[in-house]
């Protein structure tokens, strides 16, 4: 029922006439929605499981395209006004990377004319759609985990999270971290002291100035905060045992882990990628696996649903068994 109460509590932030539709899809399904999508002048679209369905004027779900009611201009106008609590400016900093959060910690993807300026992009007008992702927390899918991820009461293996695109890797990694900053009496370990670097504000949820999700008890959040200025501003200013971060790549980043590799630090992070093997094609990350920095890979798939972990690998890509809980 919990599931079910976050999505009606979210289509309250949409336009009343999808809302009126959206509150009428089958209760079975309510818990599982992962997305819903508004497009201009094209069918109001559900996902979920892997698929996309669209909705009818009577809430039922058709793979028929003509059969979904259409999200017109005031659809898309009014649910951008709720969103941004009528006052668009307030979000200007969101806006200009694409999204904005609303309270529960859910991001709404925006499509629309960008503007540029001086400084690069300014804000995007014109709104012509939404991509609503739902933030779902699935507490305990990391606990079987986390006896492999430690070393005795106060230490950790560097962790590297490899998942492709919608298989949970940022709702792996938030229960992790929630695990690791809380600690527990049956894996016999502390909690650790971790800064999150939440640079697309996914992982924590905040919204003004509180966590929407539970990431532990020991845990500083850096929200909208660029993963390499936030590396960099954790070191100096919070101590933290353990950095975690959510899909790293690029340059910058991989300097920033290094930085914080010297000053003592463990880090767990996320990336983008199918396997091990394709990882370490990526031109950025070949320093990483040269120097073996990461202890620990967790390979995600969709096979058995959404954080199915595939493969647990130690730092030298051997499998390690584990029993798969959650």
């Amino acid at each position: 029922m919990k599931e079910v109460k976050i999505y009606d509590s979210l289509i309250g932030n949409l336009n009343e006439d999808l809302k009126n539709v959206l509150i009428k899809i089958p209760l079975h399904i309510k818990g599982k929605v992962e997305e819903i999508r508004l497009k201009k002048e094209k069918p109001l679209m559900i996902y979920y499981e892997g698929k996309d369905y669209f909705v009818t004027k009577t809430g039922n779900l058709s793979k028929d395209m003509s059969k979904g009611i259409i999200v017109g201009e005031n659809h898309i106008v009014s649910t951008f006004q709720l969103i941004s609590n009528y006052s668009p400016y307030a979000y200007l900093e969101e806006i200009r990377n694409g999204y904005i959060t609303i309270t529960g910690g859910h991001r709404v993807g925006i499509g629309g004319k960008v503007v540029y300026g001086n400084k690069g992009i300014e804000n995007i007008k014109n709104i012509s759609s939404m991509n609503i992702r739902i933030a779902r927390e699935k507490m305990g899918i990391s606990d079987s985990l986390i006896p492999n991820l430690i070393k005795g009461k106060k230490d950790f293996f560097n962790t590297l999270i490899i998942s492709p695109p919608q298989c949970g890797k940022t709702t792996l990694l938030r229960d992790i971290v929630r695990n690791l900053s809380n600690g527990t009496i049956t894996s016999n370990y502390e909690g650790f002291k971790v800064s999150l670097i939440d640079e697309r504000s996914e992982l924590a949820g905040m919204y003004n100035g509180v966590a929407q999700k539970d990431v532990g008890l020991r845990t500083d959040i850096l929200d909208g905060c660029l993963k390499s200025d936030g590396i960099i501003m954790a070191i100096r200013s919070l101590s933290p045992d353990i950095i975690a971060v959510d899909e790293i790549g690029g340059k910058r980043d991989v300097d920033a882990i290094h930085e914080a590799l010297r000053a003592g630090i463990k880090l767990i992070a996320t990336i983008h990628g199918s396997s091990i093997h394709e990882i370490r094609e990526k031109l950025s990350m070949r320093d990483i696996f040269q120097e073996k920095i990461f202890e620990r890979y967790i390979v995600l798939d969709r096979s058995k649903g959404v954080g199915t972990v595939r493969e647990l690998l130690d730092g030298n890509g051997k499998s390690i068994p584990f029993i798969k809980g959650a």
